[in-house]
């Protein structure tokens, strides 16, 4: 009977391991977002100290990230506000399927 049960769950559980796993996938991706902008501001710094850039690109430049950034922030504390804790739920915490 516990066999029969396993094979009946294999579907419902298949499907809830493909779901956390785009999630991780998804969270490592938000977390590397931000450091990939504030590489991409150092970046931005380099090129004004060289002269590759005026003040003005600079200006331009820096508030597009730095916005961008902020609205990362923003969402990160949303989600740890709401309770979101950062992981996917778990099969048990969805109920039991009969």
């Amino acid at each position: 009977m516990i066999l029969v049960d396993d094979l009946l769950k294999l579907p419902i559980s298949s499907v809830l391991w493909i779901l956390r796993e785009i999630h991780h996938a998804a969270q490592e991706e938000l977390a590397n977002e931000s450091e990939s902008i504030t590489g991409e501001l150092s970046q931005l710094y380099m090129m004004l100290e060289t002269g590759k850039v005026s003040e003005e690109e600079f200006a331009a430049g820096e508030r597009t990230l730095l916005e961008r950034l902020d609205r990362i922030q923003e969402r990160d504390r949303g989600v740890k506000e709401k309770g979101g804790g950062g992981r996917a739920p778990d099969h048990r915490e969805m109920g039991r399927v009969a």
